[in-house]
């Protein structure tokens, strides 16, 4: 019996196609074009393809990790083959996260058009599938997958190894009693609506039941009454309850007479908790929410370092991939480190190191492509120049033709600023980060990155738009050669003009608020803990940017909440590599609209107000919480290790990061041999002395007494962002891409202190939660 989903692929012309099968040239490189044979399964959701001299050997993939399908050369591989394939031949499937991607060549234009079009389709519409059509879709890629002998009817035996692929080691007696309760024929086999049957005797909630009880007058429906009572008492909605109800029921209820009358079931009710209502993130944050009228300084920005690598920064691949990828993730700062090129363009790459090299050209062209596709508002480019004048001259002339009038040329309204102009001004605008020289005659170091070697302090570098004379050559005392800058690349230098960070006394004193440093992160480390305070003013009045050492050569990142804890704006990490630092990285920038670009609070926006994020009690708008997690259970959780009969025993930690004092973490203990449907029911608290700055993150893993703990997933969002009452948390691979239906359930709870209670007091009274190293 066909899928709904396979009987609509079979009468759409493209699917078809795809159905039947093509043969493609898979392409690596200009030398590397081998055949190989793709199929889309019977199932809709996965391709299938293997070589044609392979024997029995094959690969998968699931439709849902293609984020989007390019037609032509539209990518370097491609583009490397382009006078050898005509582009109504070629077509790329881009997949999410960090996962590389696939260039194919068809046979004819025909074949390359249904299968740009039918993937297109899929995609569409997995990205718009209800959670109930996703779950039914679920339901069905299991039943398929359980029936290995293609009858459509799985018995007892299949139905075994079913729950063990399914990650749940279930009791064989009780797994018969809901296998014979699922066989209303008594054939001794499920059919596709038995399975049904059993699956959701399977995922009954007992823990979504008793909430429902505790509020259904009859057992059998929530009335309008009763659902506005959930959401005013457990989901603390507040006002509006009365109309969010109604809407609840009209979205989710599935059952048409419930609906008439204004009820839900609890199928309905399930329904909603699983739904973006029932999310822990706030609805409302992931709309763009946040004033984006004040000064550029006021917001931290998502940013990238080393952007145009995909891997470590030693051996590394260069790639326009890379900043595709960012910039598709709302990344609004990126980096490119230029080189003179030998044939007289300029290259990007990682200098003095084995990595491959990009044509600066090619890097400007792609971002001019897909700056704001993520985001209108302004994108930096963090310029790392080592090139000659006569390559920087060409850089200019590139960065003129090809961005045009994105490119942002002169101030606004052609006035020295006293303050940055805001993102809502600079909307779909590109500003160049770079130094600018500051006469014809003064010889400056162009590169930025290591600015302990450039200026002696008591040297004053101003730009044209500055009445002070210029610094006198004579004072530089770096040894280190230095090389020209050319005037047309400097002219291009507006509002984010590099100088060198002397301290935060010299700064007040001599900076505008257009400059800006580079700091690395171990000197912007000992800044934030010995002068917190004076760090957050200084991001106060102008940008910074914080890079990662040199020595992480694998490109590993170092946690950027100890810099946004001071008020950095630009703190830029290595997006290639997935972790903890992306994880909060992703978590930061999650909110508003995911623009890149989010709001600092206001105790970090203005110099009147001291605040020193080792002391945050010490601070006038000092509000801490009191934040309490009920972790009450897990529903469809990924398996670790694939064999088909590993099942993992997963454990959930919270933990909190944010201000010194406010890092925590506490966990649950682990459930033995249940990835499926595990219930903790256990509580987790903490104090959060700066609710403003602090992120949440949710990790599952997989228990192992022997080694290391395993990952499984996990979910990132802002303290701020948390909605309190029954909530879901839909887990994230680690590569930041969402794995439905996997999630948590858990209730939380968010108090004020109800008397104020002395510092040490309140210090003590944060659970016992663990420090976070």
């Amino acid at each position: 019996m066909d899928s709904p989903q396979t009987s609509r692929h079979k009468e759409d012309a493209d699917l078809k196609v795809m159905m039947g099968g093509s043969t493609f040239r898979k392409v690596k490189s200009r030398s590397w074009k081998k055949h190989r044979h793709f199929r889309l399964l019977e199932d809709g959701l996965n391709i299938w393809y293997k070589s044609r001299w392979a024997g029995r050997g094959h690969s998968t993939f699931l439709v849902s990790d293609v984020e989007a399908v390019r037609e032509g050369h539209q990518s370097e591989v491609l583009q490397s083959i382009a006078d050898e394939f005509s582009p109504d031949l070629c077509f790329t499937l881009v997949f999410r996260g960090r996962q590389g991607n696939l260039d194919l060549v068809a046979e004819t234009p025909q074949e390359a058009g249904a299968w740009v079009q039918g993937m297109r389709k899929m995609i569409h519409k997995a990205e718009n599938m209800d959670d109930k059509d996703r779950l039914h879709q679920w339901v069905w890629d299991w039943f398929l997958k359980a029936d290995k002998n293609k009858d459509g009817q799985m018995n007892f035996k299949e139905v075994r190894k079913l729950l063990k692929m399914m990650n749940v080691d279930m009791d064989e007696d009780h797994a018969f009693y809901l296998f014979t309760m699922a066989d209303k024929s008594q054939s001794s086999a499920l059919e596709i609506q038995e399975f049904v049957l059993f699956y959701k005797m399977l995922t009954q909630r007992d823990e979504v039941w008793k909430l429902f009880q505790d509020y259904s007058g009859d057992g059998e429906m929530l009335s309008g009454r009763e659902l506005e009572s959930i959401l005013q008492q457990e989901q603390q909605e507040g006002d509006g309850s009365s109309q969010l109800a109604q809407e609840l029921i009209a979205s989710y209820e599935p059952s048409e007479m419930a609906r008439s009358q204004g009820s839900m079931s609890l199928d309905g009710f399930q329904l909603y908790l699983c739904s973006p209502e029932g999310s822990i993130f706030k609805a409302e944050h992931r709309d763009l929410y946040q004033d984006m009228s004040q000064p550029l300084n006021h917001y931290f920005l998502s940013s990238s370092h080393n952007t145009y690598l995909l891997e470590d920064q030693l051996m590394g691949h260069s790639s326009l991939e890379a900043y595709i990828q960012a910039l598709r993730r709302g990344c609004r700062c990126v980096e490119i480190d230029c080189w003179d090129g030998g044939d007289g363009e300029p290259t990007v790459y990682h200098g003095h190191t084995l990595t491959s090299k990009i044509l600066f050209r090619d890097v400007i062209a792609t971002i001019g492509e897909y700056a704001f596709k993520a985001s209108d508002y302004p994108l930096i480019l963090s310029l790392e120049n080592h090139c000659g004048p006569e390559q920087q001259s060409l850089m200019a002339q590139h960065l003129e033709l090809i961005l045009g009038n994105m490119l942002l040329r002169a101030p606004l309204g052609g006035q020295l600023p006293h303050q940055l102009p805001s993102p809502q001004e600079l909307k779909g605008k590109i500003l160049l980060k770079a130094k600018k020289i500051c006469s014809e005659t003064l010889t400056d170091e162009v590169s930025d990155e290591d600015e302990a070697v450039t200026l002696d302090p008591s040297s004053s570098c101003t730009d044209q738009w500055s009445t002070e004379g210029p610094s006198d050559p004579s004072k530089k005392t770096s040894q280190k050669s230095k090389s020209k800058m050319s005037r047309e690349l400097s002219d291009l230098v507006v509002y984010c003009k590099s100088v060198h960070f002397h301290s935060f006394q010299h700064a007040q004193l001599h900076s505008k608020c257009y400059e800006m440093s580079s700091l690395s992160e171990s000197k912007a480390r000992t800044l934030a803990k010995e002068a917190g305070a004076d760090f957050v003013q200084h991001n106060a009045r102008q940008l910074s940017r914080i890079y990662p050492s040199g020595l992480r050569t694998e490109s590993s990142n170092y946690n950027p909440q100890d810099l946004w804890n001071v008020g950095c704006q630009i703190v830029a990490l290595n997006f290639q590599t997935a972790g903890l630092e992306m994880d909060l990285n992703d978590g930061r920038f999650g909110q508003n609209a995911g623009c890149g670009y989010v709001l600092k609070p206001g105790f970090m926006r203005t110099g009147d107000l001291p605040f020193d994020p080792e002391t945050p009690q010490e601070h006038s708008d000092y509000a801490p919480l009191r934040l309490s997690i009920q972790v009450i259970s897990g529903q469809h959780l990924p398996k670790v290790n694939q064999k088909e009969g590993s099942i993992i025993d997963p454990l959930v930690r919270v933990e909190v990061y944010g201000v010194p004092q406010d890092l925590a973490k506490e966990e649950t203990s682990h459930i033995q041999n249940n990835g499926f449907n595990p219930v903790w029911n256990e509580t987790l608290n903490f104090m959060v002395h700066s609710p403003e700055l602090a992120l949440v993150r949710f990790v599952v893993e997989d228990h192992d007494k022997a080694s290391r703990n395993d990952f499984v997933g996990q979910f990132t969002l802002p303290f701020a962002s948390i909605r309190t009452g029954y909530r879901h948390i839909h887990l994230l691979s680690k590569d930041g891409t969402s794995i439905p239906p996997a999630s948590l359930f858990v209730k939380v709870n968010i108090s004020e202190l109800t008397r104020g209670p002395e510092k040490g007091h309140l210090h003590s009274e944060a659970t016992g939660s663990e420090g976070i190293a």
